[in-house]
């Protein structure tokens, strides 16, 4: 990854004080890192046969936001598996679940009388069923999907994506970075889902379709604790990534207009104790 000699000028350029985390999957284990616990993945054939004990799915929840954060202050990595899943939504979004079972729709959505309440992010099971299936995430090509500092990543090993954690100050350069490298005035997009579906899924979904995408994600109520307040992610594919460090020195974050910006960068990190 030759490109990352320009990543700590690209970064202080758009006062970035955290590098953007890697997505790849990959059938070796991360020798260190954070993973949820092992469980049962409660699929759509156990459900219809009674044999999901949902209150050890949930006994043993975790998101797959909170353990990235984990891996984003450690500098580590975070991954997740079939049987290290965490979070039944996040299974779905990963590619280690399909289709989703139907009392997770149904969590999600509107609830289950006598049993659960709904979460209420769509506004009936059979429109969230109907955005599910739009969806599609990708089935995980290997068994682990695995989150880590760019820096981190072996010369045998390119990440599929690149996520940015960042406010929006900083994040008015990366979205103008990105039509500047791709001249696509809507290379720009946030669609509806799960924060890890943001970071993960959605750009996929997007280069299955030859769209070169960048997407905005951290809207998730239920993945902002696991945000700094003001955050968002910004997720590119990597050649999209690898455009942006070999040109930003061309673009306009060398002029006089992003200077300005630099000094609203600077009193925002100031604001929050990270300069």
């Amino acid at each position: 990854m030759q490109a990352l000699d320009a990543l700590p000028q690209f970064l202080d350029i758009l006062g970035l004080k955290e590098e953007p985390m890697g997505i790849f999957y990959t059938d070796t284990k991360p020798a260190d890192g954070f993973a949820p616990k092992p469980n049962d993945l409660p699929t759509r054939e156990k459900e219809q046969k009674n044999a999901i004990d949902w209150q050890a799915i949930f006994g043993n929840f975790s998101c797959a936001m909170g353990h990235i954060w984990r891996a984003r202050k450690k500098k580590t990595a975070a991954y997740f598996s079939a049987e290290q899943f965490g979070c039944p939504g996040g299974a779905f979004w990963l590619g280690f679940n399909k289709p989703q079972a139907e009392t997770i729709i149904n969590y999600v959505s509107t609830g289950i009388p006598n049993w659960t309440e709904g979460e209420f992010y769509c506004d009936s099971p059979d429109e969230l069923r109907r955005i599910f299936e739009y969806v599609d995430p990708r089935p995980a090509p290997h068994k682990y999907c695995v989150v880590k500092p760019v820096s981190q990543f072996a010369e045998t090993e390119i990440p599929e994506l690149v996520a940015f954690f960042t406010r929006p100050e900083a994040l008015a350069g990366l979205h103008q970075l990105a039509a500047f490298v791709t001249n696509d005035p809507e290379v720009v997009a946030s669609p509806w889902g799960a924060a890890c579906g943001n970071l993960v899924v959605w750009p996929l979904h997007y280069l299955s379709v030859n769209q070169h995408k960048a997407v905005i994600g951290g809207w998730d109520p239920s993945a902002r604790k696991f945000f700094k307040t003001d955050e968002l992610s910004f997720t590119v594919p990597y050649q999209m990534f690898a455009d942006m460090l070999n040109r930003f020195d061309g673009s306009f974050l060398k002029t006089k207009t992003w200077s300005t910006v630099q000094k609203k960068i600077a009193r925002s990190n100031q604001t929050w104790g990270e300069d």
